[in-house]
């Protein structure tokens, strides 16, 4: 994965292997192997290297650009842009394996909240970094450089993905690193074996990506969603957490794990699932079944998922449970 610093040229068509080289990634996967988020986004940048939304010049990301001459609709299109075929074929493998991890992990309406944040977040973290540097060095060229492509966000959901299948050993270039410290050595690498790529907006993924993991940003992205399902945007809120996936709910208390029901007169809150861990989730539904367990015997209901013996039926299990004991 590698994001570019665009120098003013134009992109070189040629033969367009690695386009030809992902379009065989990808039926060899399998489409009904990859989830609906993460195709659409790989089908975006597809067609957007095809029929690019403006030129490179004036998609690319820089301090200049965007900060200086307030082309701010900059953040939005670098990310989705790429400098040639190899570019967009190295990118979109790589996004291809993480997100259909993360799809599965954490449902598909919050994966495509979490890029739509992490993308624009990944260039204004690039546009800060590049403006310190500026300032710090009294070098103009750091707040001219014009970065594209999607590694950025790509470099975040690394580390997102470290985060939650922990312990691991992924190899970078051939060298088994512990999956702690990946990101930092790929970024490391990278920028070492390939000149042209921009450190700081490779780092700026990094960074967005602790600040989700580690630090408050999760908390700000649940809070600003449970605003918009709070107020009425959102007709059916559990629709918009549903997952493919262990953090899912819909409508018939399905979702944990495919075939868990909520208890009689429990109503599901989707809030809480978006974006969850799945001991997060699991610790959130043992609470919920044991208030419900209380609140239902003392309205004299019988006890929830499914025990409903009666007197007798009780009393005639403990004596055959006896006679069995005796038995052996």
């Amino acid at each position: 994965m590698k994001q570019v610093i665009f120098s003013m040229r134009n992109r070189q068509r040629g033969s367009q292997l690695g386009l030809l080289l992902l379009a065989s990634q990808v039926f060899q996967l399998g489409l009904n192997n990859i989830p609906p988020i993460t195709l659409a986004v790989l089908a975006l940048n597809v067609y957007l290297y095809l029929f690019p939304a403006a030129p490179l010049f004036q998609a690319c990301v820089s301090v200049q650009q965007a900060y200086w001459f307030k082309d701010w609709r900059r953040l939005l299109l670098s990310p989705l842009h790429h400098a040639d075929d190899w570019h967009l074929y190295f990118n979109m493998v790589s996004f291809l394996w993480k997100g259909r991890r993360l799809e599965q992990r954490l449902g598909g309406p919050w994966f495509l909240y979490l890029l739509s944040v992490f993308s624009l977040l990944t260039g204004l973290v690039y546009l800060v970094l590049e403006a310190l540097l500026t300032e710090l060095t009294q070098d103009q060229s750091y707040s001219m450089a014009c970065a594209v492509g999607f590694s950025g966000v790509l470099f975040a959901l690394k580390v997102l993905n470290n985060h939650y299948y922990p312990g691991s050993v992924t190899y970078v270039m051939g060298l088994p690193v512990s999956s702690r410290y990946a990101s930092w050595v790929e970024l490391v690498l990278i920028h070492i074996t390939s000149p042209g790529t921009s450190f700081v907006g490779h780092l700026s993924g990094i960074l967005v990506g602790l600040l989700y993991t580690t630090g408050p940003l999760k908390k700000i992205m649940k809070k600003c969603a449970g605003f918009v399902t709070s107020n009425g945007y959102n007709s059916q809120p559990g629709a918009y957490y549903r997952s493919s996936g262990y953090s899912g709910y819909t409508g018939t208390g399905r979702g944990l794990s495919g075939n868990y029901q909520y208890a009689p007169g429990y109503t599901a809150d989707a809030s809480y699932t978006g974006g969850l861990t799945e001991e997060e989730q699991l610790e959130e539904a043992i609470t919920n079944s044991l208030n419900d367990r209380g609140q239902t015997r003392q309205r004299g209901a019988p006890p929830p998922y499914g025990f409903h013996l009666s007197e007798d039926a009780r009393t005639e299990q403990i004596r055959q449970m006896r006679l069995r004991r005796f038995d052996r």
